[in-house]
C-alpha cells in the first residue's frame, strides 16, 4: 500500500457522513506505518473501543469504513480465524467487525460483518512481520505475495458488500 494522509484518509469514507469522518481519530503515526507490508490501514479507536476503521486501495483511489466491534462473547475462550488473512487467534483475538452499508441501505439500518484480527494487523500476520503465537498461522503452498493478494481480493469483496 502506498501511504496516505489524513485528508486522503477522511475524504475515503463511503458509510459515515463528512462531518462523521471529520472528527474520527485518524493515527498520529502515519508517517512510521510500515506501508510496503500494509495491504490496507486498519486502526481502532483508542477512546471507544468498539470502533474501528479501515482503508484500503481501490480502482477509484481510497474506500474508508467504519466499523463497529461485536461484544466480547461470554464462555470459554476459543480459537477463532480471521476471515480476511486466515489467522487463528485464542480467546477475543479475532472478533466481528460490522460496517453500516453505504447509501440508502445503511440509511434503513442494513449493515455487514466479517470476522476479522481483532488488532487490524492481518498483514504483518501473513508476511511474518507479527507473531499469532503457537497455530496462528499454518502453513500454506501459497506464497505471501499470493496469501497478500487473496487477502486483498476478500477486503475488497467486503467493501463491495458496503457499497453495493
Amino acid at each position: 500500500m502506498e501511504p496516505v494522509t489524513e485528508r486522503e484518509i477522511r475524504a475515503s469514507f463511503v458509510n459515515c457522513s463528512k462531518g462523521e469522518a471529520k472528527r474520527l481519530p485518524v493515527p498520529g503515526d502515519l508517517a512510521d506505518r510500515p506501508w510496503d507490508d500494509l495491504d490496507f490501514l486498519g486502526w481502532r479507536d483508542p477512546t471507544a473501543p468498539q470502533r474501528a476503521y479501515l482503508v484500503t486501495p481501490s480502482g477509484d483511489g481510497l474506500v474508508g469504513v467504519a466499523l463497529r466491534l461485536a461484544s466480547p462473547a461470554a464462555g470459554r475462550p476459543r480459537r477463532n480465524m480471521c476471515s480476511l488473512c486466515l489467522t487463528a487467534h485464542p480467546g477475543d483475538g479475532v472478533t466481528l467487525m460490522t460496517a453500516r452499508k453505504a447509501g440508502r441501505g445503511g440509511q434503513q439500518g442494513n449493515s455487514v460483518g466479517v470476522y476479522v484480527c481483532a488488532d487490524l494487523a492481518c498483514s504483518l500476520y501473513l508476511r511474518g512481520k507479527k507473531d499469532a503465537g503457537p497455530g496462528g498461522r499454518l502453513h500454506e503452498s501459497l506464497t505471501v505475495a499470493e496469501q497478500a493478494a487473496r487477502t486483498e481480493a476478500k477486503v475488497a469483496a467486503f467493501l463491495a458488500r458496503i457499497v453495493g
